[in-house]
């Protein structure tokens, strides 16, 4: 690990290689686990806020969850997060016409009307930050549905860091990301 400012990060961010493939995957990220999509504080708000507008593109079942559960959940330790659809898939899941998971909120980002692109643990991953009181951790999730994006990642050669680089930009801002290239460059 090392340090960047007020985070502390996981080499394996440098040097594990990763490009999401869909095609293979089917995004199974966003339907397989044990939990929704972990939030942080701000994005409950504004996940309330649109989802008005969010909500044409979600399927029923979806619909449904967060008609039943709110738009958002507190976890037992305090924590937010997405609704599931039957303690399984992310509410705000739709599927394409070749059966591949896709975001609700990502579809109406992409047509222009919401400027949330979707939640910010979304966006980063495969990495996962843990807030801590004085600083945050920035760690690789190895998780084995992701072994075809480790796959093509290494026959593309695009280290994790790289292919989150818009998230990583948008969650510690551009100053944070061009360190994190310069530690990069020395340790590859």
């Amino acid at each position: 690990m090392f340090q960047l400012g007020k985070t502390l990060v996981s080499e394996s961010i440098i040097e594990k290689d990763f490009v999401c493939n869909l095609s293979a995957c089917k995004g199974t990220c966003c339907i397989d686990g044990d939990a929704g999509a972990p939030l942080e504080e701000s994005e409950v708000k504004i996940l309330k806020d649109i989802y008005p507008i969010i909500k044409p593109f979600m399927r029923p079942e979806g619909i449904n969850s967060v008609e039943n559960h709110g738009t958002s959940l507190v976890t037992s330790d305090g924590e937010f997060e997405t609704p599931l659809v039957n303690d399984v898939e992310c509410a705000y899941v739709i599927l394409d016409n070749k059966g591949i998971a896709l975001c609700a909120i990502e579809q109406a980002y992409n047509q222009g009307l919401v400027d949330w692109k979707k939640p910010i643990s979304c966006h980063l991953y495969p990495i996962r930050i843990k807030e801590y009181t004085e600083f945050s951790a920035v760690n690789y999730h190895q998780w084995d549905i992701c072994s075809d994006a480790c796959s093509l990642g290494k026959e593309l050669q695009v280290p994790v860091y790289k292919f989150v680089k818009d998230a990583l930009i948008r969650k510690f801002g551009e100053d944070w990301y061009y360190d994190l290239e310069e530690v990069a460059l020395k340790i590859k």
